[in-house]
């Protein structure tokens, strides 16, 4: 059964912070191309709150129904609509009559008990829940006759329900407790009344609460009722005085006359908005669909989001409202920058989306937008790799002629323009050419230095046969640096078939066993024929910690000779944590085939797993030539076979858990691999020996022919 699809970093393990950066760039870029931080306005405009710099009038009659003062009425109208609150809610004066109920009946039992003293009933009456009565009431309560108990129960009764019959609100509480003493029946004394009322206070409570969907009904209903309202302006009549504040619904009026032009910025926002969420879309749907280590590497996608919002802000800034300005700013540097950095691919779609944004919004968008996008696909096409200096030249010519071709398709003939006129715009094309390869050239090397990345152009001179680490590699471990060629060879072919970088791979295959030159006698490739292996004298675990530490020892020379960050990743992934199985089969050996005996993390290497399609891709070159020139197989089936059990060991160890490679790109790279590896095992014709001086020519055998 077909394994499931290995799926890049970006999308398995860290989908957040790309898309993080995602949102805010699509945040800065829609504030870049909505905030006019470079307009000048050329004439005052009428708004709300300015000052009319002379009399306003009406230059006809004219009649019609004013929104600014309708809106108003309805929400003078809307608010004078009292807050609406439900009726009374007759189970709460039930609850509290109950309640009363029980506290008369635990009173009443109070006084009746004839064994407690009247110290003791007053301690029994302080207890009571929802009691709290002064002394001087206490006593009262303690003392009256049972008849005048019964007037003083029957009455707080009564006064309690006829005070919960009527709405009591939270806002009017206190002043309903207050007036509970006009309730009670003037047939009590003051006292008593006073206890009656001590007894319902606390027992009175909110019983009509404020409705908020009754409120509004009303309130919507108070708005409905309001009429519109029509505003009426005679021939020559003052709209708006001179040194008058304009209000809203002088500006209303001054629109309706057809004095001025209505403003409404929001088809402008929603227009930048559109534009700005369909590109997002569109990064979102490219990227999904061509997944790369460039969108695994959160420090490439924050430096590509930086690189696209200073870019877009310079051109937003500098282009508006001027005439030759948008022609010669270099906007195709930031295609060119992206191309160096990350590939001709992400610089033709990212340099799109740039060429669309700067031009959106301007006088000639559409002539703009066709300038700045094929000066920037000519200049993308004629750079390339970027492998040579001479072609950021063909680049600023290609740019500058496609700027000119633009500019003679979509502005001269459509616009008056003299020889001056049509000199200075050829010029401002020139100019962007050579401005947009001019920042280019230092800054992909600043920032390829800066963020350890590599450019072409560093990699050609990194992998040069004089440069100082790969002279060192060649002179000590010649073995070694020739199994390196090899490997880069491999690698290098299959890169092509998996959208891969064939130049990155390749260098960095030169340079993964480099680490090797430390030790180089410890390793078979460099061993004289007639000298002893080494690695049978001395212990496995010993063995295996001299072939491993040339991983370590690659990653100190790479930092001393100062190779790219991307470069080391190579050196320290190409084994991944694979075991060293040589070593780790005599340990097993030695231990009688007891697995308990033998330590297994001491015979695997460091790692990290490849996190790329090239150090995978190294991964399985390295060990294929390894195979093969110890095997040598003499058919294409061998061959498949050979490279199939390396890749599928490799898989089966977790060694690619972190690459982005496909089941389809290792159908692949299987091909691509035997392809090579045919080529550089075919079999060879047995040529006879050379004949002695002495020997009859006639009896040599005969060379055979190509066809037998």
């Amino acid at each position: 059964m077909e394994s499931p699809r290995l799926k890049p970093r970006f999308f398995s393990r860290r989908p957040f912070f790309p898309a993080l950066v995602l949102v805010c760039v699509t945040i800065l870029s829609y504030l870049a191309i909505i905030q006019p931080w470079s307009l000048r306005q050329t004439s005052i405009q009428l708004a709300v709150g300015t000052v009319a710099s002379q009399d306003l009038r009406a230059p006809h009659e004219i009649q019609f129904v004013s929104k600014v003062l309708t809106d108003a009425a309805r929400d003078a109208a809307e608010r004078a609509v009292a807050p609406v609150y439900v009726p009374p809610d007759s189970a709460i004066a039930r609850t509290q009559a109950s309640d009363l109920t029980t506290l008369l009946k635990s009173i009443s039992l109070i006084r009746a008990d004839p064994t407690t003293t009247l110290g003791e009933k007053k301690a029994a009456l302080i207890v009571i829940q929802g009691l709290n009565l002064p002394p001087d009431l206490m006593d009262l309560l303690l003392g009256l006759p049972d008849v005048r108990w019964i007037q003083v129960r029957d009455e707080a009764f009564n006064v309690l329900i006829e005070a919960m019959r009527n709405p009591v609100r939270t806002e009017n509480l206190d002043a309903v407790r207050k007036n509970l003493v006009s309730l009670v029946n003037f047939s009590l004394t003051d006292r008593e009344a006073a206890l009656v009322v001590s007894l319902v206070s606390p027992l009175v409570v909110a019983n009509s609460f404020y409705s908020p969907e009754l409120t509004d009904t009303a309130r919507q209903a108070a708005r409905d009722a309001v009429q519109p309202v029509t505003s009426f302006y005679a021939n020559g009549q003052t709209v708006v005085s001179r040194g008058q504040l304009i209000t809203s619904a002088g500006l209303e009026a001054l629109t309706a006359l057809g004095l001025i032009q209505p403003q409404n910025p929001l088809y402008s926002l929603l227009g930048a908005a559109a534009l700005v969420a369909l590109l997002a879309i569109f990064s979102i749907l490219y990227f999904s669909q061509r997944p790369s280590a460039v969108i695994s590497d959160l420090r490439s996608v924050i430096l590509l989001g930086l690189l696209f919002v200073i870019f877009l802000a310079g051109a937003r800034i500098s282009i508006p409202n001027r005439a030759i300005v948008p022609y010669l700013f270099p906007v195709p540097a930031f295609a060119l920058l992206v191309s160096t950095l990350f590939g001709m691919e992400y610089g033709m779609v990212l340099g799109l989306l740039m060429s669309t944004l700067c031009a959106y919004g301007m006088p000639d968008t559409l002539g703009l937008m066709s300038y700045y996008i094929l000066s920037s696909l000519c200049g993308i096409l004629a750079l390339g790799q970027a492998r040579r200096v001479a072609q950021f030249l063909f680049a600023a010519v290609a740019i500058a002629v496609a700027g000119a071709a633009m500019l003679a398709a979509y502005r001269l003939p459509y616009t008056q323009t003299d020889w001056i006129g049509v000199a200075t715009l050829m010029g401002a094309a020139a100019f962007m050419g050579i401005a947009s390869t001019g920042l280019a050239l230092p800054l992909q090397f600043l920032l390829a230095q800066f963020l350890g990345m590599t450019t072409a152009l560093q990699l050609l001179d990194i992998s040069r046969p004089d440069s100082p680490l790969l002279n060192y590699f060649l002179q000590r471990a010649p073995g070694t640096y020739q199994h390196s060629l090899q490997v880069a060879n491999l690698a290098e072919q299959a890169a092509e078939g998996v959208h891969a970088d064939p130049l990155l791979t390749k260098v960095g295959a030169l340079f993964h066993d480099v680490g090797k030159a430390a030790n180089p006698l410890f390793f078979v490739e460099n061993q004289p024929p007639s000298q002893v292996d080494s690695h049978d004298d001395i212990d496995p675990v010993a063995s295996a910690e001299t072939i491993i530490r040339h991983v370590s020892d690659g990653l100190e020379l790479a930092r001393k000779y100062r190779l790219p960050r991307r470069l080391r990743d190579f050196i320290a992934e190409h084994h991944g944590t694979f075991i060293t199985g040589y070593q780790f089969n005599r340990a097993i050996l030695a231990a009688e085939g007891d697995l308990s005996k033998v330590d297994e993390s001491s015979f695997r290497y460091p790692g990290p797993t490849p996190r790329s399609r090239e150090t995978a891709l190294l991964m399985f070159a390295d060990g294929v030539e390894a195979r093969s020139r110890a095997e040598r197989p003499a058919t294409d089936e061998e061959l498949r076979i050979l490279v199939r059990s390396v890749i599928e060991s490799r898989q089966k160890d977790g060694q690619l858990d972190d690459a982005p490679l496909s089941q389809h790109d290792l159908a692949t790279i299987i091909d691509s691999f035997v392809a090579t590896l045919r080529v550089t095992y075919h079999p060879r014709l047995e040529y006879p020996k050379e004949p002695s001086a002495t020997q009859d020519v006639s009896t040599q055998p005969r060379l055979p022919e190509k066809s037998e």
